[in-house]
């Protein structure tokens, strides 16, 4: 069947139409970094005044660097990142998996309460768990930004059961026959097909770990084991004059993101698409 001209014609101003509208919205959002990267790489005079640099200053970097300890933060940020993605995969693909292939009774209602955690706010568990960390003798160690995530995290339970219920139940059973454990079925017949779910939960343990800024805020005195987000606002209210300093420092804890994300996308919107197919 023809398309008719009009027809045609109405198609593509309303896809132009999207299209602008799409680089606009894209244009906004990506607008509070270009200023970012341009204030790191002005003059001192320029940081308010012109939006692009009369001339590039790449001394912003350097001594930015030199001033704030940007290895030692990096370290302890790398640290805190690894130990909770280890944790969230390991602990939060076990429950995942025994709330999704494993038949028992009462595992709905244990799934239940376990969604019903996501509803509290972290602001109102905050004096409690410091109790708890403090009793413990943990306050001014990493235990209290890596522990919790050896202990399961709801969303990212949720996430990973969705995707564990798209898989085929003729594969545990194949494997059944063959001698295997559960434990051995998760580890060699799951788990190697969720590779883009639990890419996904890693990204998202990685961006939230790296990003934090309230719990090292919380629990950390010493500033040898402070990460970047609390090195970078102490740096703030002691340079804070310095913005050109302040953006370049702030622009290299800024690209890891970005890049991460960049070769990661298709593994992580996988992930998203394929986890809520089924529940």
């Amino acid at each position: 069947m023809l398309i008719e001209p009009s027809a045609r014609k109405s198609s593509r101003l309303r896809l132009a139409i999207v299209y602008a509208a799409l680089i606009v919205l894209s244009a906004i959002s990506f607008a509070p970094f270009v200023w970012l990267v341009m204030t790191s790489l002005k003059p001192e005079a320029e940081t308010f005044s012109r939006v692009i640099p009369s001339r590039l200053v790449l001394e912003n970097y350097s001594r930015g660097l030199v001033h704030f300890p940007f290895a030692l933060y990096l370290r302890n940020t790398l640290v805190l990142c690894t130990a909770n993605v280890v944790g969230s995969i390991l602990s939060c693909s076990l429950v995942a998996y025994g709330l999704a292939r494993i038949p028992w009774p009462g595992r709905s209602a244990l799934f239940a309460l376990i969604l019903s955690t996501m509803m509290l706010p972290a602001q109102v568990t905050m004096v409690p768990l410091f109790a708890v960390f403090k009793w413990l003798g943990w306050i001014d160690t990493f235990l209290p930004l890596t522990v919790p995530a050896f202990l399961g995290n709801a969303f990212f339970v949720f996430l990973l059961r969705q995707f564990f219920l798209t898989l085929p139940g003729e594969l545990s059973d194949a494997a059944r026959l063959d001698g295997c454990s559960e434990f051995d079925i998760y580890r060699r017949v799951v788990l190697p097909l969720a590779t883009p779910a639990l890419a996904t939960v890693a990204l998202f343990a990685f961006l939230n770990t790296w990003n934090d800024f309230m719990g090292p805020l919380v629990y950390l005195y010493d500033d040898t084991k402070f990460p970047l987000s609390l090195g970078l606002a102490m740096f703030t209210s002691q340079y804070g004059s310095f913005w050109g300093q302040l953006m370049a420092v702030s622009t290299v804890m800024t690209v890891p993101i970005l890049v991460l994300f960049f070769f990661t996308q298709r593994t992580f919107i996988q992930g998203i698409t394929m986890s809520g197919i089924k529940g």
